[in-house]
């Protein structure tokens, strides 16, 4: 049995090899047998995300991803960049939003905005999210969200360790239920990939200076590690 995060990671994969190709082809033969491609990918993802198997479902999805091709560069598919903020203040707990959508319980993140640095965007989103004003202190995790299956999009997850200046707890009335302080001996229920990113962020907020926490090579590099 193939995992599910490996089948979206072959259908994402093929998707977004496909897609830079039309992007960069005017060849028709080449543009049909791309097309192609789309259609197997997205058989794949429908069956990995356990949706309905009926062919309207596969089609829709190529067209929605044939409406994002676009022409040269523009047309070069890359993964999405999203920026979390682990904020600590003098206690040494971690601020927690309770996301709106689901329920579940993670450290204040969102999409990269044009115009802005990664650090920029961390900054940004805490304030928007929780009213806390932070400063960046150091990177602690670049994370493939496809390879961890945490995401069914292809994006790059960058962590930030910041620290609490000013402001009072106020949590967004679309994007957040709640927000809080947290210990690590008291943390709320459901947590969100908790066991990838707990031990080094709360190793950053007690101060501890360490490398930062990156995707393993793997060898060959698209093979998953053998279990």
């Amino acid at each position: 049995m193939v995992p599910t995060r490996t089948l979206l990671r072959w259908a994402e994969s093929l998707a977004a090899t496909a897609r830079t190709g039309l992007g960069f082809s005017e060849s028709l033969y080449e543009r049909e047998r791309f097309e192609e491609i789309l259609r197997v990918a997205a058989d794949i993802r429908t069956v990995a995300a356990e949706e309905p198997g009926a062919p309207e479902d596969a089609e829709g999805l190529v067209c929605e991803w044939l409406s994002q091709v676009g022409e040269g560069v523009p047309g070069y598919v890359t993964p999405k960049v999203a920026v979390g903020a682990a904020v600590g203040n003098d206690r040494g707990e971690l601020l927690l939003i309770q996301r709106s959508d689901s329920g579940a319980w993670l450290y204040p993140t969102g999409w990269c905005d044009v115009g802005y640095s990664a650090a920029e965007v961390a900054v940004k989103e805490v304030r928007e999210e929780t009213g806390i004003e932070v400063e960046p202190v150091r990177l602690i995790a670049v994370l493939d969200g496809l390879r961890l299956g945490f995401t069914r999009i292809p994006l790059y997850s960058l962590v930030f360790h910041c620290r609490a200046l000013r402001g009072t707890l106020e949590a967004h009335p679309l994007e957040c239920r709640d927000v809080g302080w947290f210990g690590q001996e008291h943390l709320p229920s459901p947590l969100v990939g908790y066991e990838r990113w707990g031990e080094p962020v709360f190793a950053a907020l007690h101060g501890e200076q360490r490398d930062v926490v990156y995707d393993q090579v793997r060898e060959p590099l698209w093979r998953e590690p053998a279990t």
